[in-house]
């Protein structure tokens, strides 16, 4: 057994010498794992994504909300504001403008109270 994870490490040596030159790498990957734990909670209550282009629209979806998430700004009204204001974008710069790490959640109070 010893040998095997031996031999397991020095498989992955590169990886493991790569994070210890990097001090701002994280020691583990409880950030994403936490952020994916209640969709893999509901899974079995979400039989409504049967088909390929279900599951993708949902995986769009989720993405979405746990990037609005990740960035401090609350998914439903981070979406709200986007969905309202992407047809009027018309150029890379305005849709760039909706974009989660772009907005701070003054500037969806003040728009979305507008």
């Amino acid at each position: 057994a010893l040998g095997t994870a031996l031999a397991y490490m020095g498989n992955l040596w590169s990886k493991l010498v790569r994070y210890t030159e990097r001090g701002d790498l994280p020691i583990d990957n409880n950030r994403c794992e936490n952020a994916i734990r209640p969709f893999v909670i509901g899974r079995k209550a979400w039989w409504f994504s049967d088909t390929p282009a279900g599951a993708h629209a949902s995986a769009v979806i989720y993405s979405l909300v746990q990037t609005a998430k990740a960035n401090g700004l609350e998914p439903y009204t981070w979406l709200r504001r986007v969905l309202r204001d992407l047809p009027a974008a018309k150029s890379v710069e305005a849709v760039e403008a909706l974009l989660p790490w772009t907005l701070r959640i003054t500037d969806l109070v003040h728009k979305t109270a507008q």
